[in-house]
């Protein structure tokens, strides 16, 4: 499952959000969103990427954000963003964390880390705020 939206994290419940096109999704309807998707499926959600900023920003009340709650919520890995991330460069991160996966059988780690390789080769995206935002939360295989 793949989410590019932005969203809002704070320790307060109320004011943590991802954007839909509908308006905010509070953390409670998404971890229910969540829970109900796993409950009506035969598998957990395998992987969920948050490709907007600053998704797996947490505090000392909420460790890890959205990206989190997510795995609390039953998401076996989540892949997301420590801070505000650069629109191009997240496409181009994002494209070859996928082709990694599908094309080379490899762990999701190991994909994670090829795609900051990409960004970090790449003449327009080498500083580390580009390439080392990405985090990857749950399962690593």
């Amino acid at each position: 499952m793949h989410l590019a939206t932005h969203g809002q994290f704070s320790s307060i419940a109320e004011e943590t959000f991802i954007l839909a096109n509908d308006g905010p999704i509070k953390v409670k309807e998404f971890d229910n969103l969540l829970r109900n998707q796993e409950q009506t499926r035969t598998r957990p959600i395998e992987l969920l990427v948050l490709s907007a900023c600053q998704t797996a920003v947490g505090d000392n009340r909420a460790a890890l954000g959205l990206a989190g709650a997510a795995v609390r919520a039953g998401a076996r890995s989540t892949v997301a963003s420590l801070w505000q991330i650069d629109d191009e460069s997240t496409a181009l991160f994002v494209g070859e964390f996928y082709r990694e996966l599908r094309n080379n059988k490899i762990t999701k780690a190991e994909a994670l880390q090829l795609a900051q390789l990409k960004l970090l080769r790449h003449p327009n995206y080498q500083a580390p705020s580009f390439w080392s935002a990405y985090v990857l939360i749950g399962n690593w295989l």
